[in-house]
């Protein structure tokens, strides 16, 4: 790709997306908050297509004029069948092309806006971003989308692989104390303390030694971060421990942390393409204030089967009101008749507004997996967690739900039983352990809208951020 001097008036930011779970909606509204920050400088917004079809048919984003999305293609070759029970393969195929196809589709967007890049603003997960930087000549900036104290783990995934591999072979099963080694906790990482390793990913726990190559991309992206000209957080530094932050910042060239990008205080009105079709937030209107169980696990995860069982069956037994979003394919795993007798006690829906459903006075608990962003959506709804974490970054959080923040209590066991679920949902909405949850969780909103204000740290970083993209 031919360069040519950039003047601020030419600037030209290619935004990459990594196109799975939650990923692409806060690097769109980032992009989308500078452009309208930045009105000189031109964006192009490059993500699959099948991703940018689900972002823009469900995204409430009002694209600005000075930016554009382009397609760039899933590296799934013609005619490839998946191979059943491999979840990631379709990640790993687009990983191995993202660096042919980002670069076309750049090509594509240089052509026809005579623009040159200027800047690549990335998914961190996108670690060959690093490598088409330094071969552009432009800034790399990477986006990290789940929590600082996730990163944190990426960080020392070394120090924790041979910490852990340390534990496990001391001749004794690893057992010391009565503990084994998984549920030991972090406390040679600054900041994780209440972490155990039986938290962490795979991916963080196994180091350079596991062999697949999302794993492997992860373990690279901790060795390339600290090369970048600045890392966005997806968070508010105000609500992170000093401890993390400081370390954190110690290791990068600059950390900017810029506000939870999905978050809106208070959510919006919902637009008439948005109404509340299911009937969600009218049949809500119709219960007593913090009653109601809400359950969704998002929309990649997924409990096993006869958790499913086990969880309809506490909700029945337990008469709590629930509302549940749930995916039509799904409601063949529940108990025969679930759905019936249960009509007057609950509602099922295939897809709900969950930050109005989490904002409304009669939900009083959430049954969440842990994502990152429901989290907090959970936080400014002022709604206590029952959390059953399932992949990825969910186990880190549910830890802090619970054990930090005190806003939530962790499913007994890890996963849902019956007895399990009722004993959870007797604590959070009849217990005084449930009151004491809705007073921090009120109190670690207020911190978060404080931090989301004029006078936060991420109204000052953003600002550095775009002096950082448009220079």
């Amino acid at each position: 790709m031919a360069m040519t001097q950039i003047t601020p008036d030419h600037a030209h930011v290619a935004v990459l997306a990594f196109p799975f779970g939650c990923h692409p909606w806060p690097l769109l509204n980032l992009a989308c908050k500078l452009a309208w920050a930045t009105p000189h400088v031109r964006f192009s917004f490059f993500n699959t297509s099948k991703s940018n079809q689900r972002l823009f048919s469900t995204s409430q984003v009002d694209l600005p004029d000075n930016l554009k999305a382009y397609d760039v293609a899933d590296g799934v070759p013609n005619g490839h069948v998946f191979t059943p029970g491999n979840p990631i393969e379709e990640l790993e195929l687009f990983i191995k092309a993202a660096p042919e196809s980002f670069g076309k589709a750049m090509d594509m967007a240089v052509a026809e806006s005579g623009r040159n890049i200027s800047c690549l603003l990335t998914d961190a997960f996108l670690v060959c971003a690093s490598e088409m930087a330094q071969n552009m000549h432009v800034k790399w900036v990477p986006f990290w989308v789940p929590a600082p104290y996730c990163l944190s783990a990426h960080i020392y995934t070394d120090i924790i692989h041979k910490t852990y591999a340390n534990a496990c072979g001391n001749g004794n099963g690893g057992v010391v104390g009565g503990l084994k080694p998984i549920d030991k906790t972090l406390d040679v990482i600054p900041g994780l303390s209440t972490v155990r390793f039986c938290d962490l990913s795979d991916e963080v726990l196994q180091g350079d030694s596991n062999s697949s190559l999302f794993s492997q991309t992860l373990y690279r992206m901790s060795k390339v971060l600290p090369q970048a000209s600045a890392i966005v957080m997806n968070s508010f530094q105000e609500i992170n421990s000093t401890i993390i932050t400081n370390d954190l910042k110690s290791k990068f060239q600059d950390m900017l942390y810029v506000g939870f990008l999905t978050l809106t205080l208070p959510p919006p009105p919902l637009p008439p393409s948005h109404s509340d079709t299911t009937g969600c937030l009218t049949w809500l209107d119709k219960q007593k204030p913090t009653s109601v169980a809400y359950i969704s696990f998002g929309t990649v995860a997924a409990v096993p089967p006869n958790e499913f069982v086990a969880l309809a069956e506490a909700l029945e037994a337990s008469g709590v009101p629930f509302l549940w979003s749930l995916r039509d394919n799904f409601k063949q795993i529940l108990p025969n008749g679930f759905v019936q007798r249960t009509s007057m006690q609950g509602k099922i829906v295939p897809w709900a507004p969950q930050s109005h459903v989490l904002a409304h006075s009669a939900v009083g608990v959430y049954v969440t997996h842990c994502g990152y962003n429901s989290v907090f959506e959970s936080i400014v709804g002022e709604v206590p967690m029952i959390c059953r974490p399932i992949l990825g970054d969910n186990m880190m959080n549910g830890r802090m739900v619970e054990a930090v923040w005190g806003i939530g209590v962790r499913v007994e066991g890890g996963v849902f039983t019956k007895n399990g679920m009722l004993k959870s949902l007797e604590l959070v909405l009849g217990h005084e352990q449930g009151r004491r949850m809705r007073e921090n969780i009120k109190e670690l909103k207020e911190l978060v809208v404080k931090a989301a204000g004029p006078d936060g740290i991420a109204s000052k970083d953003f600002k550095t951020l775009a002096e950082v993209i448009s220079k």
